[in-house]
């Protein structure tokens, strides 16, 4: 709790330096911060994602809807400016759209998610970017992903995500959260 002691620096002549104290992850020190929304259809992996990026594992078993909506921090090192990503894992269910909408407004980036091994996840993005473009701010960053790349059951080619990216504009990548396949590098994207 709190802060955690560093045991202190010895110099090569054997003096020993007065080290600082780190702060624990709650309070780490960060430059800029920037809020990063994950938003889709339920079930697509949001909370997943979230997970193996936030602390490098992947939830697996029963699988448990997130209601309403949810956050965690991670500062990451961009370029030597530590950049703390307040990550927002939102409800994809119909019923917790208007909360989930009221967070858009404020939002830098957000990571529309699909199921690959879902064509109707996939087919709902047009509306997903729809209501982005309703509610979001004009330069908010969007990536769409195409999360669980590592099912053998595909329901959507890459090249069809690929194209509906380009279409809208919007930076594309297929990403799995259960092996962490590019998790870690779509975040970094929208963090830089």
């Amino acid at each position: 709790m709190g802060k955690n002691r560093v045991p202190p620096d010895v110099t090569e002549n054997g003096d020993s330096r007065q080290s600082s104290f780190r702060q624990s992850s709650i309070t780490e020190a960060y430059d800029l911060s920037c809020k990063v929304m994950l938003v889709g259809d339920s079930g697509v992996g949001k909370t997943c994602l979230l997970v193996r990026f936030k602390d490098g594992t992947f939830l697996s078993g029963s699988f448990i809807s997130t209601v309403g909506i949810d956050f965690r921090n991670k500062v990451v090192d961009v370029e030597g400016t530590k950049v703390k990503l307040q990550i927002w894992d939102t409800a994809g269910q119909e019923r917790f759209r208007s909360i989930t909408r009221a967070y858009y407004r404020d939002a830098n980036a957000l990571l529309l998610l699909y199921d690959v091994s879902n064509k109707n996840s996939f087919d709902n993005i047009r509306a997903w970017l729809g209501e982005i473009q309703e509610y979001s701010q004009d330069d908010v960053v969007i990536m769409l992903l195409g999360n669980k790349c590592d099912c053998h059951e595909r329901a959507v080619r890459k090249e069809d995500g690929d194209r509906l990216s380009k279409e809208y504009g919007v930076a594309f990548m297929e990403t799995s959260a259960k092996t962490g396949m590019n998790v870690e590098l779509a975040f970094m994207a929208v963090a830089r």
